[in-house]
């Protein structure tokens, strides 16, 4: 008959035991050990607390985060070699990383609708691959009609266009299919898997995107729209971008245009029926919800001599390997010990991460259809107009809505006003482009993912000028029993989804050649053993700088001997110049 009060002091003393003698983690049953603590006090107490102590087990693999990355890892090591023993650690409460898909209400009902990573292409062979492999669907990103186009400031005209090209003029046209010709043949003579060994790339890593359009381009309309390209893509304004890095961007996606487009090939071609979310929860069932720990961000990693410590905030793990699946920015946020080389810490902080918001508007019509437009709308954002781009994002099974993003200087601008502000400045801008319907909305949502706890950024990390030159090898490079992986690591299509899966099978296959070899192919252990070897510093280039120095002396002699030769042979120069101006016309002719 002790009351309340007398009570306490025997709880709070078992409560304190058990916590000072367990590691309260979710594990599998079989790598648990269970134990018992019982308090009495004054002979009448008794208090009895069975809990469960996580023995001492040596995981094969430890991977940080659990995106598509993390989880294509994981399910390729198990797929390899079943009986590794393989943990997953995730500092969210959800896997995905990077993708998202809500519930939001609808026209008919609720629908799901993605706010993070939604399209894929036909030429990303891997995301495509692995929606195949899980029974997933896709469907087509509707583009029928009339594009809508604003460049120049909120008092320009509002103009449509139907083509892949927006309604320039022509002057801005030929400009701007010249330059789209430079970066296109520019971007072939990058090598992703070594941008530091294409033939001019000190020079194109030493100047941003912003430099070299600034240069090679006369007019202000082309000017702007690369502007709004480079922040729907990046995330960033083209000020921030090495340019080399950007032509590596383009060369892992095939070009620079599919990058923008929707159409067969691009980026913006199909979506997953159900959202892509479900890729990342299907791989989670596969690698098994037992061997994935939620709420567990990793604060530090120390590697000994046959082994490594992974350590969160509700425990410690010791593994043969660890493999770093999160953003370079986050990644660079864990305590290696001992310190990782230099140059890969120095790789963190010159890769910073972009900023996009996206939003989703959902309608009781498609009223935009019925009028002839896509739902595509292109525009220079302004102190009005958050967005830069829009997108038909109607349901598969009919749910009308449109999609947008606010990226860039404009997303750190938006983003500091209230909620209210930027719903309304979104809906009132759908008004003026696609007509006052866009008003009459149902609902309203978006996702700022600097805000994304364990994310802080959207759509990938960029590289600023002097990355790749001074510290790219050591993006891929394992440092010592730490491996790394991301889409930000992957040589096709870098950036998306597709590019975060090839990066989970490439490092899969990197540990397997350490701790299983015999589950490589012959082929897949030769790769391995070439991928060891140290790389090839790319300030090491004295093959490259001789041909550029030799590219040079050549366009110093034409110029010195050009009029010279004029001089002496004035019709054959006039007929040469008349079979140039011949082969343009038919360029240009073509458009």
């Amino acid at each position: 008959r002790l009351s309340l009060k007398q009570c306490l002091p025997a709880v709070k003393h078992t409560c304190n035991q058990v916590e000072s003698s367990a590691s309260l983690v979710y594990t599998s049953p079989a790598s648990l050990e269970r134990s018992t603590y019982t308090h009495k006090q004054f002979n009448c107490i008794v208090i009895s607390v069975t809990y469960y102590r996580q023995a001492a087990v040596m995981w094969d693999a430890v991977i940080v985060g659990a995106g598509l990355a993390g989880l294509t890892a994981a399910g390729e090591l198990l797929k390899r070699n079943p009986d590794l023993k393989v943990l997953v650690l995730e500092g969210k409460d959800r896997v995905g990383g990077r993708t998202v898909t809500l519930s939001l209400p609808a026209a008919r009902g609720e629908d799901r609708w993605d706010l993070g990573g939604q399209w894929v292409g036909r030429t990303q062979t891997h995301v495509l691959e692995l929606i195949q492999e899980l029974g997933l669907e896709t469907y087509s990103q509707y583009t029928s009609g009339k594009k809508v186009y604003q460049l120049g400031g909120p008092q320009a005209s509002i103009r449509t266009y139907t083509s892949s090209i927006p309604p320039l003029s022509w002057l801005a046209l030929v400009d701007m299919q010249l330059l789209l010709w430079k970066i296109e043949k520019l971007s072939k003579t990058v090598s992703v898997d070594n941008p530091g060994s294409a033939p001019r790339a000190a020079e194109f890593d030493s100047i941003t995107l912003y430099s070299y359009i600034s240069d090679h381009t006369w007019t202000q309309e082309v000017r702007d729209a690369m502007e709004v390209s480079c922040r729907s893509v990046f995330g960033v304004e083209s000020s921030q971008l090495s340019f080399l890095y950007f032509l590596m961007y383009g060369a892992a996606a095939g070009g620079f245009l599919p990058l923008l487009e929707a159409t067969a090939g691009s980026a913006q071609e199909l979506k997953v029926k159900g959202g892509t979310q479900q890729l990342s929860e299907r791989l989670a069932d596969r690698v098994g919800r037992e061997n994935i720990r939620l709420a567990s961000a990793v604060t530090a990693v120390e590697q000994g001599s046959d082994s490594v410590e992974v350590r969160t905030v509700s425990g410690t793990f010791t593994c043969k390997a660890v493999i770093v699946t999160c953003p370079p920015h986050l990644a660079a946020k864990i305590h290696y010990q001992p310190p990782l080389p230099l140059e890969r810490e120095h790789l963190t902080q010159y890769m910073p991460v972009a900023h996009m918001m996206k939003f989703i508007v959902t309608y009781p019509t498609a009223f935009w259809r019925e009028k002839g437009y896509s739902g595509e709308v292109v525009t220079q954002p302004s102190s009005d107009c958050p967005f830069s781009v829009t997108f038909d994002a109607t349901s598969p099974s009919g749910n009308p809505a449109l999609v947008g993003f606010v990226a860039g200087v404009q997303a750190t601008d938006w983003s500091n006003r209230p909620f209210e502000q930027r719903r309304d400045a979104v809906v009132q801008s759908l008004s003026r482009f696609l007509g006052p319907e866009a008003s009459n909305y149902i609902h309203y949502a978006e996702k700022d993912w600097a805000k994304e706890s364990f994310n802080g950024g959207c759509p990938v990390n960029i590289m600023v000028p002097g990355t790749i030159t001074y510290f790219h090898p050591s993006l891929r490079k394992a440092c010592g029993r730490i491996y790394w992986a991301g889409t930000e690591t992957a040589t096709q299509w870098c950036g998306y989804l597709s590019g975060a899966i090839q990066s989970g099978q490439r490092v899969a296959v990197e540990v397997l050649g350490s701790l299983s070899p015999e589950s490589l192919t012959q082929e897949e252990q030769e790769r391995h053993r070439t991928s060891t070897e140290s790389p090839i510093s790319n300030r090491d280039r004295g093959s490259a700088a001789g041909a550029s120095c030799l590219n040079t002396c050549f366009l110093l002699t034409a110029i010195c001997l050009g009029p010279a030769f004029l001089l002496a042979q004035p019709r054959r120069c006039q007929n040469l110049i008349g079979q140039g101006l011949s082969v343009l016309q038919k360029a240009v002719g073509k458009r």
